[in-house]
């Protein structure tokens, strides 16, 4: 081989110069002992549980619901067959003893009694039960009226407090009237000497009469006279209008109040100059608040039952509360519906009035409405909380006489806060479920707790 070169060469080694394959052992598979040993632990805690609690329930000390009762021999039977797959014999030291039944002619055990279940439950009553439709409406002056000026000027008094209930015709404000009384005066004297004047009139009538009679005069100065006195009653006529404008001013320049009300803020001070035409020379703004309207929406399948009683003649009863409906602000009477339905809403404005003397509405005020519209009378009546829903319609866990329960459809009728009135399916005095429904089946053995806590066992 030269120096530089490179080559492969290529060895070919024969199967008959390799050793012989060495024969391994065979190992079997072998389950870990400490997993063994950890399952073996794992079932002993759990018998040994389930065995102390055994024993207390089988001393009388506690009481095991139903429930966990199934779940508990659930458990047993698989933790016993656990124990019999992983072989808890071979620890021991002994076989597990093989399941044998009764012996022959023995007795069996006897049906399990099934459990009881603690409910509270409720007698239907029967009595009256006022059905309302409830709303929210918004509280509205009946009346509300803006003070402006009616005449140009300086106000140079102002003769009201913010806040205070005014009544009508009280003073409020009062303009500079000496340029309404200068007016006044003037048209008073116009009216004096155009007063003379007529009077010279009518006595040149009668003169020119007597000399018409003497022939000493034509007929046409007579009409002409007698025109003269006509012209001078009609500026008479016109110079009392002009004394009554002045007047009218006069009495503009001292403003009142147009309704008996609650007085706002004041808008203008004292010292200002208003004008008729400003839309900035309103002086205050007074609302009626007695009697006061209260504004709600009514869906519009109520109103046939609304309208129904209004043609009736029968007034229906509106009653206000706060926000929370806690507290009761007033009573009054619903006073008209609106003639035509929102058909953005699908409501209808409907207006109730209020005496309000207590002054316990305000306007602009949201408040809870609660319009009477009927009263049952000797209605079977149960707790809300008494009715249950299922895919086949409305039913009530009735209570009967041997402490077993069963499912009782019921027909609902109109409900008053936590009251239900039942059409049929339930009679007055029935015993039904209001609180632990949720663990009952048709069957089901119930103590039941009244509201004081007291209990009453199903009987043996």
């Amino acid at each position: 081989m030269h120096t530089g070169e490179t080559s492969n060469v290529e060895t070919t080694v024969s199967s008959a110069s390799l050793p012989p394959p060495v024969a391994l052992p065979h190992v079997p598979d072998v389950v870990s002992p400490p997993r063994r040993r950890w399952w073996r632990r794992l079932c002993l805690l759990c018998l040994l549980g389930a065995g102390a609690y055994g024993g207390l329930l089988w001393a009388g000390k506690v009481e095991l619901p139903a429930p966990w009762k199934v779940q508990l021999e659930q458990l047993s039977a698989v933790a016993a067959a656990q124990l019999s797959r992983l072989g808890l014999g071979a620890l021991s030291g002994s076989k597990a003893p093989e399941k044998t039944g009764p012996a022959p002619g023995a007795a069996g055990p006897g049906p399990r009694t099934p459990p009881t279940v603690p409910v509270v439950a409720t007698a239907a009553r029967l009595g009256p039960l006022q059905v309302y439709l409830t709303a929210l409406g918004s509280v509205s002056a009946f009346n509300t009226v803006t003070v402006r000026t009616r005449v140009d000027g300086h106000v140079i008094k102002i003769a009201f407090q913010e806040g205070q209930i005014v009544r009508q015709g009280d003073l409020l404000a009062e303009i500079d009237p000496r340029p309404f009384q200068v007016q006044l005066a003037q048209a008073e004297g116009q009216m004096a000497r155009d007063e003379a004047l007529l009077k010279n009139a009518r006595v040149d009538v009668e003169r020119y009469k007597v000399l018409m009679a003497q022939d000493s005069v034509s007929q046409q100065q007579l009409d002409t006279q007698i025109a003269t006195v006509r012209q001078l009653e009609g500026v008479i006529k016109s110079d009392q209008a002009q004394i009554d404008t002045a007047k009218l001013q006069l009495s503009y320049s001292r403003i009142t109040a147009p309704i008996t009300g609650r007085i706002g803020f004041r808008l203008v001070d004292q010292g200002n100059m208003v004008r008729v035409n400003d839309a900035n020379s309103a002086l205050a703004v007074i609302t009626q608040l007695q009697p006061i309207a209260v504004l709600f929406n009514l869906p519009e399948d109520q109103l046939p039952q609304v309208l129904k009683k209004m043609q009736a003649g029968q007034p229906l009863t509106v009653e206000t509360y706060n926000r929370d409906l806690k507290v009761k602000l007033a009573t009054g009477k619903l006073l008209t519906v609106d003639n035509q339905i929102d058909p953005n809403t699908g409501t209808i404005r409907c207006k109730a009035v209020f005496s309000n003397d207590d002054n316990a509405l305000f306007p602009n005020q949201f408040v809870n409405v609660r319009l009477l519209l009927d009263t049952r009378q000797q209605a079977v009546i149960v707790p809300v909380a008494a009715i249950q829903r299922s895919p086949q319609g409305t039913f009530v866990h009735a209570v009967k006489e041997d402490s077993t329960v069963e499912s009782r459809a019921v027909v609902l009728g109109p409900s008053e806060g936590e009251d239900m009135v039942i059409e049929s399916g339930l009679a007055a005095g029935d015993l039904v479920v209001t609180e632990g429904a949720d663990r009952l089946q048709r069957g089901t053995k119930v103590a039941v707790a009244n509201a004081g806590g007291s209990k009453t066992k199903g009987k043996p």
